[in-house]
């Protein structure tokens, strides 16, 4: 995680809560899966989705909807982002893809999917969201190592 906190030296736990059609946003309340790195702006975590090692998400700290959302240098940092986590999954993992996804349809909290495929995932060449074509591999990698210089590679940012 990077060294960056906020005013008072701490990260929250929580993020600031925000009601969408009388629920609470889920990447308000939580990071959204396991948290990798996060500056004052933004955060990369890592999804728990099998036969997808080291898929990601970058989410925007405060909640909004849209990229139109944000000013011009906040649309640049979050894109910074997204597009260093790229070039990590490409340096690190090496898959045969890249997917990049803004969606929100059903969290519309501002966040990227970064997903790197391989021709064995359960949905390739397919988008994942669509129908397996195959089961996922039994056996998950150990991501630890990944996950360590990935924090180390955004701490750089």
């Amino acid at each position: 995680m990077s060294n960056a906190a906020f005013a008072d030296g701490k990260f929250p736990v929580h993020h600031s809560s925000f009601i969408v059609d009388g629920m609470a946003c889920e990447l308000c309340e939580s990071d959204g899966g396991e948290l990798i790195w996060r500056d004052e702006q933004c955060r990369v975590v890592c999804v728990e989705e099998p036969g997808y090692p080291g898929f990601c998400r970058a989410i925007w700290n405060a909640h909004v909807a849209e990229m139109s959302d944000l000013n011009e240098g906040e649309r640049a940092r979050l894109m910074r982002v997204v597009f260093e986590l790229e070039a990590g999954l490409r340096d690190l993992l090496r898959p045969d893809k890249i997917n990049l996804a803004s969606l929100g349809n059903a969290v519309p909290h501002l966040h990227w999917h970064v997903i790197p495929r391989f021709r064995g995932d359960p949905h390739f060449p397919s988008p994942i969201w669509s129908a397996p074509l195959r089961q996922p591999a039994a056996a998950q990698p150990d991501l630890a190592p990944f996950k360590k210089a990935l924090a180390k590679r955004l701490s750089r940012l």
